[in-house]
C-alpha cells in the first residue's frame, strides 16, 4: 500500500510539473510572437512601440530564467556552458552538506529534546495505548513477530540454549539463604508442623498395610524352636508400639516437639552461616541439575511452552492475545492518569536522546551523505526536479511577466524624459 501511494504521488508530482512547465513555456512562446510580430509589421506610434518593447524585454527576462532553472538540473539545450548541470555536477557536495545540516540543525539533542517534551509523547502514547482498539493493534503485531520469531528458530538449538542459559542462572544462586528464609517462614506460621504431621501419617499408614512384612523380619530374625504364634504376637506388639508411638509425636505438646523444632532452628542458622552446610546444599544443587531426568524434564517442558504459545498465537482471539492488550491498556492508563509517571518517562527519552543522538550524530550526517551520493546523477536530479520544480516554474512565469512591466516602464519613462 505504501509503494502504491508513494507512486501516485510520485505521477502526481510529474503531472504537476509538466503542467507548470508548459504554462511557463507557453507564455515565453506568446511573448516572442508578440514580439516579432511588432517587429515585422513596423507599425510606427507610441502602443506598438511599448509592446515591442515590453515584448522584448519579457523574452530577456523569460530566456534567463529558463536558463537559469534549466541549468540547475542540465545542460540547456545540451550545450557545454561551464557552470551548467549543477545538480548532477554537485551530487557528492550536495550530500555533504545535506548531511552537514542535518547533523548541525536537525539532530542538536537539545532541539530533539525539546520538541518532544513539547508534544507529550508519554502523555500522547499512554492515552493512545488505553484505546482498545489501539491496544489490540499492538497485541496483535507483537504476537505476529512472537509467532514468527518462534517459527524461524531452529529448535534445537533454541532448546540447548534455553538449557544452557538456564543451568548456567541456577548454578550461580545461592540455594541456601533462598532456602534458610523458606524454612524461617514456615517455622513463623507453624507449617513445618503441619509437614511433620503429614509425614508421621504417613508412615503410620505404611506401617499399618505392611504388617505382614514387620511379621515376615521377625519370622526371618527369630530362632527356630520359637512357636510361629510367639513371632506374631512379637510382630503385632511392635507394630502397634511403633503405631502408638507415631499418634504420640503427632500431639503438639510432644517433648519430640521441641527437639525437631530445634533442630529446625539450628538447620536454618547453619544455611545462613555454615559453609560446610552451604556447600552441601550447593553440591546437592549441581547433582540435580546434572541428573539426566532433569534434562529430560527441560526438554518436555520447553516443548510443552513452545507448542502453547505457538497455539495462542496462532489464534486471533487467544486468551494471550486478550491478556497482552490487556495489559498494554493498563500500561496506557496508568501512563495518562500519572504525570509523575509521564515527567520520568521523559525525563528517560532525554536521558535516551542525548545517549543516542550524541554519539551518533556525525555517522547519521555521513550515512546521509554516503545514500546521497550512492544515487545515479539522473536520480538525484529527478528527485529534486519533482520536489521542486513545480516552484521553479513559477520563477520562469514571474521572470517573463516581470521583464515585461520592466521593459515597458523603462520605454514609458524613456518617452517622458524625451
Amino acid at each position: 500500500m505504501a509503494n502504491i501511494a508513494e507512486t501516485a504521488a510520485s505521477l502526481e508530482q510529474r503531472r504537476s510539473l509538466r503542467r507548470h512547465r508548459t504554462v511557463a513555456t507557453s507564455l515565453l512562446v506568446v511573448m516572442g510572437i508578440g514580439y516579432f510580430a511588432a517587429v515585422k509589421t513596423g507599425l510606427p506610434g507610441f502602443w506598438m512601440d511599448l509592446l515591442r518593447a515590453g515584448t522584448e524585454a519579457a523574452l530577456v527576462g523569460g530566456l534567463a530564467d529558463w536558463f537559469a532553472v534549466t541549468a540547475l538540473f542540465r545542460r540547456p539545450l545540451g550545450l557545454p556552458i561551464p557552470h551548467t548541470a549543477v545538480i548532477p555536477n554537485s551530487k557528492d557536495r550536495i550530500g555533504l552538506g545535506l548531511g552537514g545540516f542535518i547533523e548541525r540543525h536537525f539532530l542538536e539533542p537539545e532541539l530533539v529534546a525539546a520538541r518532544l517534551r513539547a508534544l507529550g509523547v508519554s502523555r500522547r502514547l499512554g492515552a493512545w495505548l488505553a484505546d482498545r482498539r489501539n491496544a489490540d493493534v499492538v497485541g496483535d503485531r507483537l504476537a505476529i513477530t512472537a509467532s514468527f520469531f518462534l517459527r524461524s528458530l531452529n529448535d534445537q538449538a533454541l532448546q540447548r540454549l534455553v538449557q544452557m542459559t538456564l543451568r548456567r542462572q541456577l548454578r550461580d544462586v545461592e540455594p541456601a539463604p533462598a532456602l534458610a528464609t523458606l524454612l524461617s517462614v514456615l517455622r513463623r506460621n507453624g507449617a513445618h508442623h503441619q509437614f511433620l504431621d503429614h509425614l508421621l501419617r504417613a508412615v503410620r499408614t505404611y506401617i499399618f498395610v505392611h504388617e505382614d512384612q514387620i511379621l515376615a523380619i521377625v519370622e526371618q530374625r527369630s530362632r527356630w524352636w520359637v512357636p510361629r504364634r510367639i513371632d506374631r504376637k512379637v510382630a503385632k506388639e511392635i507394630t502397634d508400639g511403633l503405631i502408638a508411638y507415631l499418634d504420640d509425636l503427632g500431639q503438639r505438646d510432644h517433648d519430640a516437639r521441641a527437639t525437631f523444632d530445634a533442630a529446625i532452628e539450628k538447620l536454618i542458622s547453619d544455611l545462613k552461616h555454615d559453609p560446610a552446610t552451604r556447600a552441601q546444599v550447593n553440591a546437592m544443587r549441581d547433582r540435580f541439575l546434572g541428573a539426566p531426568e532433569v534434562n529430560a524434564y527441560f526438554q518436555s517442558l520447553w516443548q510443552d511452552l513452545r507448542a502453547i504459545l505457538e497455539q495462542e498465537l496462532a489464534q486471533p482471539n487467544s486468551r494471550l492475545r486478550q491478556a497482552l492488550s490487556g495489559i498494554l491498556r493498563s500500561l496506557g492508563s496508568a501512563i495518562a492518569e500519572d504525570p509523575s509517571l509521564q515527567a520520568r518517562m521523559d525525563q528517560r527519552l532525554d536521558e535516551g536522546i542525548q545517549t543516542l543522538i550524541v554519539p551518533w550524530r556525525k555517522e547519521i550526517g555521513r550515512f546521509v551523505a554516503d545514500v546521497v551520493k550512492s544515487w545515479e546523477t539522473g536520480t538525484i536530479v529527478d528527485r529534486v526536479e519533482l520536489a521542486v520544480g513545480k516552484d521553479l516554474q513559477y520563477i520562469r512565469l514571474n521572470g517573463t511577466l516581470v521583464g515585461a512591466a520592466v521593459g515597458c516602464a523603462i520605454f514609458a519613462l524613456t518617452q517622458l524624459l524625451r
